[in-house]
Parts: C-alpha cells; structure tokens; sequence
C-alpha cells in the first residue's frame, strides 16, 4: 500500500532550504541530501554488497570446505528459497495486521547476521558441517521474506511520491553496482581468507543494514485489522488479472530453470572448467556490468519498443545468453571469456525484466493490494526456485552436470511462450503516456521483481 498525505512530520527530512544549495552540494542527489533516505539507502547499499559477496561465498563453502556433491549443492540453494515457498502467502499479510515494519527488518537483520556468523566460528572449532549449512541456509532465508515484504512499506514512508523513481534509481543503482564488485571481492576473500571465513563479510554487512534502519524514524501506516479472505487477496488478483498471471508463469518457468543452472553453475565452473574463485569472482563482477548496462538503456528500449514488448524479449535475452557456459571450452582465456559473456548478456537482460515489469505493476495493481499480492507473487516466485535447485543438483547426479545445465538453459528460453498469446506484450502505460518516459529506473519497490533482481537473487 501507499502511505499518502502528511508524512512529512515522521520523516527525518528538512521541507528545504529556502535557498538552492550551493555546488557541489548541488550535484548530489536531492534524496540522499535527507538524512532519513540517506541512511536508508546507506543500509542498503552495505546489505546489498554483502549479499552479493555471498553469492559466491557460500556455495564455494559448500564446494572447497565440505567438498559437497551436484544433489547436496541442488538442496543447498533450494533451502534458500523454501521459506518463500511455506511463509510468503501469509508474510504480507502477517506484517500488515502487526505492523511495526521497520522494527520487524531490524531483527531480521540482526538473526542473518548470527546465522551466518556461526560459519566461521565453527569452522574454527573443527564443527562446521554440511547440516549446518542446510540449517543457516533456511534460517535466513526465512528472516529474509520478512524482510522483503516490509521493504516495500518502509520505502515509501520515506520518499514523497514526486522522488519515487529517483528513490529507486538510487537503491537499485547500488544494487547494480554491487554486482560488479562484490563477487571480486567475495573470490578474493576465499583466496586470501579461505571461504568459511569470508562468509564474516556479509554477516558485517547485516549488521551495518541494522544500525542504519535503526538511526531513521519513519512515520509507518499503523497496524491493519484483517478481514476474512485477507490471506489470499493477493492471490486472487493474480488469478483474475491477464498481465500479472501471464508474468508470475512466465518467470516461475524461467525461475525454475535457472535455480536448477545456479545450484550447478559454481560447481562446474570450480571442478569441470577448472577456474579458481578468485577468477571466478571477477568473471562474475566483470559480467555484472550488463546488467547496470541495461539498467541505463532499458528506458529508451521501452520508449521504442513498449514497455509489454521490452519485458517479452528480455525474458529470452535473460536466458539464452547462458548457454555459452555448457559450451565454454577449450584453452582458460577463451573458457573465461565465455563465461564472463554469458553473465554480461544474461545481466543485462534480467535488468530489462526487471525494470519493465515494475512499470507494468505499478501501473495495475491497486495500492490497496499491493503488499498482498507481492506475498503471492513472491510464494510462487521464489517458492519455485528450491524445486528448481533440488531438480537440478537431483539431475546432475543422474544424468551429468554439463548436461543438466543445457536442460536448464533450454527450459529457461521457454518462459517467453507464455508471454507471446498474453496481452502483457502489447501493454502500454496508462493514461496516454510514452513507456519510457513512465518507466522507472529500476523494479518497483512495492511489486516483486520478474525474475531475480540479480541472477542469483537477493535479500530484499
């Protein structure tokens, strides 16, 4: 939902100088001049770095410490993603009868960052084991759908409705910007620290996400009684709206299919290709830069093409990209090459799912819903992801890792059949508007993302 009228007064924000500020204070963004955004955003930008440190970090604990085979490493990603499949219908409407939101992302933060500080700890004392990992993997992945679906809230309560995009162009240019550096730094860290022990960096990163919520005071929408049905409006929406519907299949096949690559990629680029993490790390941070590539062009694509026809091709230009990791071979520059080609294609296209569809959401889903149907939509979403990690450490066991990854990518490319016969590719923003001039900058804050906001996922 949106918080409107006076939220002026609970806001840590000035109602500004009566004279423009001076240069240089001119040329930094009006948001991140009001303390209240700016530490908000700080706090992200810390989390957001840590978690992408963690995306590499984590399986390579898995794959260089536990020495772990393709069905352990398929259950390690699934337990990820499970909890949204078993709490994200209810997450929403559970937050919105107790309120207290920010509070809620605090303690959440807190619990990831025990949670993942308990790795290093036991690895030290000779204890860490594969059931560990399990059980942290799906302790923060619970704390983090609580997390995700306050997010949203919290956002605007901070940000008047005229700085909406330039909120998230600043959230989510950090989050672009993170996946440049924070797979480099998380390779590099297993390098020199060895990867129980790099897992501390994104522990740290929870806690700075904490400290900076905790030094803001937003006004919040008090707590909502909740009327019978309440639990599956969001779900109901979904079911009677074309656009939505036709997007949650489309990206719940996509999503599938690529949990089922991811909890293999690390694996058959460490074992199979033989590239150390600390290639590795580059490689991915390298990649990354499509997707902030995407992030500065999918606007004018919106412009030309339509936002409906923007968000069909790129949910091709997401997958197809991936293929030239099966086909890496040959000599390690040309392997390396490859690979770092497909995580630069693949990022700019899920930059251009995400983008796109967030423009499409705000546009049709009422305010009054929206913190329930992002429950639903994030229940499926992410609820397919573990299916898809299980299904393919479960196939890489049977039938091979390189061959598994081809039925990945395969699959993947068909999430954009259920889109073509939809109305979503000939949607147009409302009210007579080009696309991308209603386009934001960046996923909608108050919609789940289409596909993965980042190829491997994130916290919230």
């Amino acid at each position: 939902m949106r918080f409107r009228g006076r939220r002026a007064a609970g806001r840590e924000q000035a109602s500004g100088p009566a004279s423009q500020p001076r240069w240089p204070a001119s040329k930094i963004p009006f948001l991140l001049r009001e303390r209240a955004f700016r530490r908000y955003w700080s706090g992200q930008t810390i989390s957001l770095f840590g978690d992408q440190i963690s995306s590499i970090v984590l399986p390579l604990v898995a794959v260089l410490t536990l020495h772990v085979g393709p069905a352990q490493m398929g259950y390690l990603a699934g337990l990820v993603w499970l909890p949204s499949l078993l709490f994200g219908l209810h997450a929403g409407a559970w937050v919105d009868r107790r309120g207290h939101r920010r509070a809620t992302m605090i303690t959440a933060d807190l619990g990831r960052a025990v949670l993942l500080a308990s790795i290093p700890v036991c690895y030290a004392a000779g204890v860490l084991t594969l059931g560990q990992l399990y059980g942290v993997a799906f302790g923060t992945g619970t704390l983090s759908v609580l997390f995700t679906v306050c997010d949203p809230a919290l956002f605007v309560a901070l940000v008047p409705a005229d700085r909406y995009v330039e909120g998230q162009s600043l959230v989510y240019g950090s989050r672009a910007l993170s996946s440049v550096g924070g797979p480099s730094v998380g390779g590099l860290l297993v390098q020199l620290l060895t990867a129980p022990f790099a897992v501390t960096a994104d522990a740290l990163s929870f806690l700075g996400s904490a400290f900076f919520l905790s030094r803001i005071r937003p006004a919040e929408t008090p707590a909502e009684g909740t009327s019978k049905g309440a639990v599956t409006a969001g779900a109901r929406f979904i079911r009677h709206s074309a656009v939505v519907r036709a997007s949650l299949t489309a990206v719940a096949t996509i999503n599938f299919f690529n949990f089922m690559f991811f909890a293999l990629f690390v694996l058959y680029a460490v074992r199979s290709l033989h590239v150390s993490p600390g290639l590795l790390g580059l490689v991915l941070g390298a990649g990354a830069i499509g997707g902030v590539l995407g992030a500065l062009v999918t606007r004018r694509l919106a412009a030309r093409l339509g936002v409906g026809w923007t968000y069909t091709i790129a949910a091709l230009v997401f997958t197809a990209p991936m293929a030239l990791v099966p086909l890496a071979t040959g000599p390690e520059p040309l392997i390396l090459a490859m690979l770092l080609a497909a995580e630069f294609g693949s990022g700019f296209g899920v930059m251009m799912l995400d983008i796109s569809v967030g423009a499409i959401f705000a546009a049709v889903i009422p305010d009054q819903l929206r913190s329930r149907v992002s429950g639903a939509f994030q229940a499926v979403n992410y609820g397919i992801r573990p299916l898809g990690a299980v299904a393919g450490g479960t196939l890489g066991s049977l039938i091979g890792i390189r061959l598994t990854l081809w039925i990945a990518v395969a699959g993947g490319m068909t999430g954009i059949l259920w889109l073509l016969p939809s109305p979503l590719p000939r949607f147009r923003m409302p009210d007579g508007s080009a696309d991308g001039a209603s386009l934001p900058s960046a996923p909608s804050a108050q919609a789940e993302p289409a596909a993965t906001g980042g190829r491997r996922g994130q916290r919230g």
